[in-house]
């Protein structure tokens, strides 16, 4: 359980989150807002009070014992920047060349970027990529652990349950899976386009420990996260989010899932996240 103070401290550090990808999404005119902001909260709590991190890329024992994070869905790269921001990978000012042409800040996260292990934003790829990194580590008797977050909507892909089924296979208990279950993708609600539920049920299935969760209770994430670093078994964290959450119009609505805010909107964002 979190401490009232660390609540207090990642309260700010997620307002500023939210904040930073209306800005960045904002002034580049492109990025995917909806996404980034049902991820705020869980990847605030992973980076800032979870994960064991290394801002300073040297070949040192701390960095090679590291934490790695694959960001699957990869389109909701400005929440992963602003955090690394936060934690001094880059300076904050940087933030504004998100999406820019030249920027180390791309659209989807590449490994030019410090902090950003592995490209992603083909959907459906990620957790393949953090088996093979698991499996890595665990070759190597590395204590690091490996965590992955995706959507919902890219888990209609089969590559996901090979994956699923890989993990599970190789007992990759250095592994958690966080879906950040938002329950709308670009064309729609989830359910609608191929359904998902029960969710639970079927990881189960495939021989892995579930925890659901509220994905916007920073309580619950910081618990179920450190519970899945102890479980001598292969984890997934279903995150309950609402997408675009924190500002009004956007919360609940597909329509902003890639769609950048045009002034008046940009300005009720901000004023509603202050």
């Amino acid at each position: 359980m979190l401490s009232e103070n660390d609540k207090e401290n990642l309260k700010k550090l997620c307002k500023e989150n939210r904040q930073n990808v209306v800005k960045m999404v904002y002034n580049a005119q492109s990025g995917h807002i909806g996404g980034a902001l049902s991820a705020a909260d869980i990847m605030t709590v992973l980076y800032h009070k979870c994960m064991n991190i290394c801002p300073k890329w040297t070949k040192s024992k701390d960095f090679e014992n590291r934490d790695r994070f694959v960001l699957s869905k990869g389109h909701a790269s400005s929440i992963l920047y602003s955090v690394l921001a936060q934690l001094g990978y880059f300076p904050k000012e940087e933030l504004m060349t998100f999406r820019i042409l030249g920027s180390r800040l791309q659209g989807h996260p590449v490994p030019i970027c410090p902090g950003i292990d592995v490209a992603t934003g083909s959907l459906g790829q990620g957790l393949s990529i953090a088996c093979g990194i698991a499996s890595g580590l665990k070759l190597d008797k590395n204590p690091a652990n490996v965590f992955c977050l995706m959507g919902d909507g890219e888990l209609q892909e089969g590559s996901v349950w090979e994956a699923f089924m890989n993990g599970a296979h190789r007992k990759l208990d250095n592994l958690v899976a966080i879906i950040d279950r938002n329950r709308l993708q670009i064309d729609g609600c989830t359910e609608n386009i191929k359904t998902l539920d029960n969710l639970a049920e079927k990881i189960k299935a495939f021989n892995w420990d579930v925890i659901e969760i509220d994905g916007h209770n920073l309580d619950e994430i910081y618990d179920a996260i450190e519970k899945a670093k102890s479980n001598p078994k292969q984890t997934v964290i279903i995150a309950n989010t609402t997408k675009g959450k924190g500002v009004s119009f956007m919360e609940n609505n597909a329509g902003w899932h890639g769609k950048a805010p045009d002034k008046e909107s940009y300005e009720r964002a901000l004023a509603e996240l202050e």
